[in-house]
């Protein structure tokens, strides 16, 4: 499969209580590689399918650290090499409740060139799935609609997510819909959705949504998902990770809350998962399992990519 998509560093604040504006509140900060395309490529290679991702990043330690760190998960790597701006770096805001709020800066995704898709099998590959950032930027959508054009003219399968609501508003629902439209599935979660459709109640939304795409899963969060191909409806509750921490807070106001979710990367892996069931011959019952099931890993994870395997050791003698 091929991930045409953005790759970034997340400075990820993982707070430990409330916040306490113009004051501190204990966090626990790490740096971890991020970015929706390099996240749905290996969330595909932790479920077992090959994935290619097409993006781009600087010429900066960043840049490498992610090269190697993708590699080492799997993914086969084309990424272009930028020589003047940097590897994209997002600052996110993980709350005790498990809720993120990011500040991107964008960087060298924000210059990925028809020319570095081609680096794309597109001759063997079977699907192709695009992020929606990619489309959403103005640097980079001459790229992305590149590679859908490069799909369709191979016969690929083609899959797009919307990626954020508030750059989809910017960029226009109306725009979104053009560039995407008859592609096999769009994966928006609901806050996007509503964003494309212009209403509220997520069936609605789906039902809507399904008159551009053959097929459309809204993401709910803790409410689980929903499919829809414009005739039927499946709704699939959210799956929970036995693995997930829970770790009490206590506020300077007395206040308590339970921190232990994370839910950077949650889309991403339900993106992967979904992807890798469908594609594999999995129906919409056992694909939307499956989706949840991966995301469940995620939100048990820091951080928006997957956990590293675990190595047992052969027994002796």
């Amino acid at each position: 499969m091929i991930v045409v998509g953005d790759v970034v560093v997340d400075v990820l604040a993982r707070a430990l209580e409330p916040p306490a504006v113009g004051s501190d509140a204990t966090a626990r900060v790490r740096v971890t590689g991020g970015g929706s395309g390099g996240n749905v490529a290996a969330w595909l290679a932790r479920a077992g399918i090959p994935a290619t991702l097409v993006a781009r990043v600087g010429d900066d330690s960043f840049g490498r650290d992610q090269r190697a760190q993708l590699q080492a998960a799997d993914v086969d790597c084309r990424l272009a090499t930028d020589a003047a701006l940097p590897t994209g770096a997002i600052v996110v805001i993980v709350t005790p409740d498990g809720e993120r709020t990011m500040y991107p800066d964008r960087g060298a995704n924000l210059a990925l060139a028809p020319a570095d898709v081609e680096a794309a099998p597109f001759d063997t590959a079977a699907h192709l799935h695009v992020a929606g950032y990619t489309l959403l930027a103005n640097g980079s959508r001459p790229a992305a609609l590149h590679a859908i054009r490069r799909a369709r003219e191979q016969g690929l399968s083609v899959s797009v997510d919307p990626s954020s609501a508030q750059p989809l508003r910017v960029a226009g629902a109306d725009a979104f819909l053009h560039w995407t439209r008859g592609i096999a599935s769009c994966l928006p979660n609901l806050e996007e959705a509503r964003v494309l459709t212009g209403c509220h109640d997520s069936k609605d939304v789906a039902r809507c949504l399904a008159g551009a795409y053959p097929e459309v899963v809204v993401t709910l969060g803790a409410d689980g998902a929903l499919w829809s191909d414009g005739t039927n409806m499946i709704h699939r509750d959210a799956a929970v990770s036995e693995d997930a921490p829970n770790v009490d807070w206590t506020g300077a106001d007395g206040s308590r809350g339970a921190h232990g979710i994370d839910s950077t990367g949650a889309g991403d892996a339900f993106t992967a998962g979904w992807l890798a069931a469908r594609l594999t011959g999995a129906e919409v019952h056992a694909a939307l399992a499956a989706a949840a099931a991966l995301a469940a890993v995620a939100v048990a994870t820091s951080g928006a990519r997957p956990p590293p395997r675990a190595h047992t050791r052969p027994p002796s003698g």
